[in-house]
């Protein structure tokens, strides 16, 4: 354990799920972990947050190294054994193929320290340019459109606290009450407009939700944006005196007249209009976009559109009001801001930035040149892995692609197909299950650090168990890697603090500026969200809770209008495939499942997989309420037990991807991806659903 790691019997930290990142108290109290929420006042934990302790003591916890020996099996060695294996394999193999040969894939559930230096790893110890990691799953459509949009992607741009006092809220592609029930909390008093094709738990709550044909969203955010302009909606002065580029965005949009939209997604004229009127009508009001609105082929230019829309109507950088996207995982805000994302160094300058390379090169005592370009996106990177001129070996932190990956069966033949894989976790994965080495690493109990949760806000991690023999952190593993790689030792430390004082250094003068945090002054209660410049003049910087107050972060203060048009999506119905199927999450789990899923209370709540149905749809296709249906695309199959759900679109059916094996969603997703973001298009695949028993 390093020596700036300490566990005490409580401790005061956070969930170890989603990014609101909720403060917990953990108490280690001998047999088990308890927890409770920090402030039981501000609202209490999801089922997930209650129940996470139990992955603590699962009884399949990784706890030694395991290498795959030559009758094809895992099997127990020791650490310098295991590490020796891997450095000497990277070495030969990036000796003979170049550098790129090795490749990397992150987490958004990493804290800042793993992540900052894991960036640094890839970059500086292996030299190479292939690494990206999930985040670029999960908003990297919302990061494309708010960098272009507002000159700076955060989350959130406003503490969450803010919505609490809203109005009207509208929802595009977002489930909260089963993703993040806690936030419900802040949305409780607003007047609700939700856009999902289905009625989830959240559209329950809805003062109005529009339904509409999956992958429409972005002719709905045209059409609202035009219904904005036409009713005589438009803030005027606000667009002339803090935006450009309105008459473009607006020649695309004209086309886009409510009738006309009606007939591509459905969503009736009147309820288009009274959502932009709530919207409109109101002093306090919010547009945020989640999931549902990204992950699409087309998902930049739909973020983009219903950012049009926020800004017709004055939101951004008004208090009181605003645009924002739900970050889901626990640190997705501050995993890609500090370099293992494939086009960005810490502290979110670009990879392709002169002075950016030669700031973060000083910091890190490497020149410039030495410092690879840019790499590919998560996708692009694991369908390369295994042919001709791609990454002979993956190095996986924190991550699962082999199910939350779109074209999962493909990407498991990629993984397959490497010469070495090694993964590093604390349970064995789908993706630890296809690894020549696996090395067991720490869980969110066990270690010291920080993250950064939805509203930019930077939060403090801290231990209340020593981790069990034999595992060790991913700062460990990373530093035994880089010196077997002929790095200095002090290049790559182990300790979080000393990791997180050098990423102050690499972020300062960056859009996502680190440097006037300290772990002493999140310590001492402060509620620090960054951009926070170091100390001026002996004044602290206090942070940045609400931004673009007075101007964007565009170099002439003005937020940009985008021009975008609506096309049609990779996938559309045809005879040998009349539905739509469209992917997301259930209350009692979380992204891949390999947490939840071990977690007896929450397996009781969803213990498998399961496809929505309209009665109508299944009566149709033969399908019976609780037998197995197969859900054919052009890609794959996923076996999944029907469940009728009367308030389904009959156009759509709806699979949840928290499950393995055959009950894998991804299996039927697909490789298109947005050309902007290479967000891959889970919320849409063209399918077909058949009766199936274990006899077909």
């Amino acid at each position: 354990m390093p020596a700036d790691l300490v566990a005490a019997p409580e401790a005061a930290t956070h969930c170890a799920y989603c990014a609101l990142q909720c403060p917990t108290v953990l108490r280690d109290e001998g047999d088990a972990v308890a927890v409770r929420p920090a402030d039981p006042a501000g609202g209490g934990l999801c089922q997930k947050g209650w129940t996470a302790p139990a992955v603590l003591r699962a009884p399949d916890r990784l706890r030694t190294p395991l290498v795959r020996g030559p009758d094809g099996r895992l099997a127990p060695t020791d650490w310098d054994s295991a590490l020796d294996l891997v450095a000497g394999r990277l070495a030969r193999l990036r000796g003979e193929h170049g550098a790129d040969a090795v490749g990397v894939f992150g987490s958004g559930g990493l804290t800042n320290e793993k992540a900052y230096l894991l960036g640094k790893f890839a970059r500086v110890a292996l030299g190479t340019s292939r690494i990206d990691y999930n985040g670029r799953f999960c908003m990297s459509s919302a990061a494309a459109a708010g960098n272009a949009a507002f000159g700076l992607d955060r989350g959130l741009p406003f503490p969450v606290a803010d919505l609490g006092r809203a109005q009207v809220i509208l929802l595009a592609g977002a489930n909260p009450a089963e993703t993040m029930p806690p936030l419900m909390r802040h949305l409780n008093r607003a007047r609700l407009v939700v856009i999902d094709p289905r009625r989830t738990r959240t559209a329950e709550l809805a003062a109005l939700h529009l339904q509409p044909v999956p992958g429409t969203d972005l002719a709905l955010a045209l059409g609202l944006f035009h219904l904005a302009v036409t009713e005589g909606l438009l803030d005027e002065a606000y667009v002339a005196e803090r935006t450009t580029g309105f008459d473009e965005a607006w020649r695309r949009a004209v086309a886009w007249w409510p009738e006309r939209v009606e007939g591509i997604t459905g969503v009736p004229v009147a309820d288009m209009r009274e959502a932009v009127r709530m919207l409109a009508g109101a002093d306090r009001r919010y547009v945020l976009t989640g999931r549902g609105a990204e992950q699409h082929s087309k998902g930049t230019d739909t973020v983009s559109a219903f950012v049009n829309l926020s800004l017709a109507l004055g939101l951004p950088g008004t208090p009181g009001s605003g645009y924002g996207c739900l970050t889901g995982q626990g640190n997705g805000q501050g995993g890609r801001e500090h370099g293992q994302k494939a086009d960005q160094l810490p502290g979110y300058r670009m990879i392709t930035d002169p002075a950016a390379r030669a700031h973060v090169a000083g910091v890190w005592g490497v020149e410039p040149d030495t410092l690879p370009g840019p790499g590919t996106g998560a996708y692009q990177l694991l369908d390369s892995l295994g042919t001709p001129g791609g990454p002979k070996a993956l190095l996986v932190f924190g991550s699962n692609p082999a199910v939350s990956a779109p074209n999962a069966a493909h990407v498991s033949r990629r993984l397959a197909a490497l010469d070495l894989l090694v993964v590093a976790d604390f349970v064995p994965s789908e993706t630890a299950a296809l690894a020549d080495v696996v090395l067991p690493v720490t869980q969110w109990a066990e270690e010291e650090g920080t993250l950064t949760n939805l509203e930019g806000r930077v939060v403090r991690r801290r231990p209340v168990l020593a981790p069990p023999p034999g595992v060790r952190t991913d700062l460990d593993v990373l530093h035994g890697l880089a010196t077997r790689l002929g790095q200095p030792p002090e290049r790559f430390p182990t300790a979080p603090r000393t990791v997180f004082e050098e990423l102050r250094r690499a972020s300062a003068g960056g859009r996502a500026d680190y440097a006037g945090i300290s772990w002493e002054r999140l310590d001492a209660g402060e509620e620090l969200y960054w951009p926070c410049p170091a100390d001026d003049g002996g004044a602290r910087h206090p942070g940045t809770p609400r931004m673009f107050l007075d101007r964007f972060a565009h170099p002439d203060g003005r937020a940009r209008f985008a021009p975008v048009e609506d096309r049609e999506s990779a996938e559309v119905p045809d005879a040998g495939r009349p539905l739509l199927a469209t992917t997301g999450r259930v209350l009692a789990h979380y992204q891949s499942g390999a947490q939840t899923r071990r977690v007896p209370e929450l397996m009781a709540v969803a213990p498998e997989v399961f496809v929505e149905v309209h009665p109508d749809t299944a009566g149709r296709f033969g399908l019976t309420d609780g037998a197995h249906a197969r859900v054919v695309s052009a890609h794959g199959a996923v076996v999944a037990r029907v469940r009728l759900v009367e308030s389904l679109r009959a156009d759509t059916v709806f699979v949840p991807f928290h499950f393995p094996g055959a009950g894998r969603a991804n299996l039927m997703t697909g490789p298109a991806l947005d050309p902007v973001s290479g967000m891959p298009e889970f919320k849409l695949a063209a399918v077909r659903v058949e009766p199936w028993s274990e006899s077909s």
